[in-house]
């Protein structure tokens, strides 16, 4: 199975509102498909220049690490920064370990990933969360309490 255009936006638009109704500051939303190429992003008004590609690089991480989240990267890294830092660097720098990207999934399959970024990164997960369950699918993260 595909992630499609219908759910990708179900999934930005749900992460949005759940971020209005935090009354979060302003959000960023991007998805991937499974091959990390983008399905869809918003950036509300206000939003920094660079958050697209901050939620594109937490999505992104996901995949490329293939963890269900970028928390689970950032964790499985922290003390591994010469191997944190050689990623970056295959990687040019794209990934960002920090919570608020999660891997979607179909049963047992990664159908692509969700970034968020604006607020903390806790918060910015728990939106990605809801957008993900708004949309049908499941994610094998768990927000942080």
């Amino acid at each position: 199975m595909s992630l499609t255009l219908e759910q990708a936006s179900t999934i930005v638009d749900v992460t949005l509102a759940k971020g209005r109704e935090m009354k979060l500051p302003a959000l960023c939303v991007a998805v991937l498909d499974a091959g990390g190429h983008l399905k869809a992003l918003k950036r509300e008004d206000r939003c920094g220049i660079i958050r697209p590609e901050i939620a594109m690089g937490k999505a992104w991480g996901v995949l490329g690490m293939g963890f269900e989240s970028s928390r689970t990267i950032g964790k499985h890294l922290g003390e591994r920064l010469g191997f944190l830092g050689a990623l970056q660097g295959m990687c040019d720098g794209k990934m960002v370990p920090v919570a608020g990207g999660v891997a979607i999934y179909v049963g047992d399959e990664i159908v692509g990933a969700v970034g968020v970024t604006g607020a903390t990164s806790d918060e910015d997960e728990q939106c990605a969360l809801a957008g993900i369950a708004a949309a049908g699918l499941t994610a094998r993260a768990a927000a942080a309490g």
